[in-house]
């Protein structure tokens, strides 16, 4: 069993304390009081709950350090190198529907990089962690991308966007073409546990436009940490500034940037 670094531990503690309330509302999630932040976009009193909580503890551990945050925003800090990247409750129409597949994901940036990062799925107790130069980790055991060569044989994921998003037709040309190709593409609504799942091969790669930092930052870390590649759609290496991310094994990576290049040009 992979022991934590500090940086780690604190990161962990904070997410799991914020599913306390996550778990608790979740059992209730008709009774959940909503407001609209945009369309199809919603944000709930558990959401802006589980932020202040990851807030409140990361910044007693580190108050040095910045923020941006999915609810709050960005917050300067003292120390200008490091910066958490917090997403309370990626996959919150999942939540609020009563499906158990969403996640908090709380990444470090140093220097401009992401440096470290949490993924905690509350429901099914799911804690993927990793630190830079240092492996990935699910629950304290080593885990890495899949082995596999062959797209025919491969399982992707990817996000659809909702109404009030642009960029339909374009998803629309890149699922046709990697259904083409592939085993299979599953949806499933949170990117950050998606991408956690990258990294521990249950798919063997994702890739969505238009997302935010807090969406990919600790996903990035996982990935890179155990084994895979991370870029762009165009195979560059600014995800967190363009929004869009590319993640899968080394082998797949460029074939699977390829299928979705010849699809965007055909759009």
């Amino acid at each position: 069993m992979a022991r934590r670094s500090a940086l780690l531990n604190v990161m962990a503690g904070a997410a799991q304390k914020a599913a306390r309330g996550l778990i608790r509302d979740f059992g209730e999630v008709e009774n959940l009081q909503v407001s609209r932040k945009g369309p199809a976009d919603f944000v709930s009193a558990a959401d802006r709950a589980a932020e202040k909580t990851i807030h409140a503890e990361l910044a007693k551990a580190r108050p040095r350090y910045g923020f941006l945050m999915e609810e709050s925003g960005e917050k300067a800090g003292a120390d200008s190198s490091n910066r958490w990247i917090v997403d309370p409750l990626d996959g919150t129409s999942n939540f609020l529907h009563g499906f158990a597949h969403f996640s908090i994901s709380i990444g470090l940036e140093r220097d401009g990089d992401p440096f470290a990062g949490v993924i905690y799925s509350p429901i099914h107790d799911e804690m993927f962690w990793a630190e830079k130069g240092s492996g990935a980790y699910l629950n304290g055991n080593r885990i890495r991308v899949s082995a596999r060569h062959n797209m025919a044989d491969s399982l992707f994921a990817t996000g659809i966007p909702f109404k009030g998003k642009e960029g339909h037709d374009l998803f629309l040309g890149h699922l046709k073409a990697v259904m083409a190709v592939s085993a299979g593409v599953r949806r499933c609504g949170s990117a950050a546990l998606d991408i956690a799942y990258v990294a521990a091969g249950r798919f063997d790669g994702f890739w969505e436009a238009g997302l935010n930092p807090w969406d990919m930052a600790a996903g990035i870390v996982l990935v890179r940490e155990a084994g895979g590649l991370v870029s762009d759609l165009d195979g560059g290496a600014d995800m967190m500034a363009s929004g869009d991310i590319l993640a899968a094994n080394s082998h797949l990576h460029r074939p699977l940037a390829e299928v979705l290049g010849r699809a965007s040009g055909e759009t």
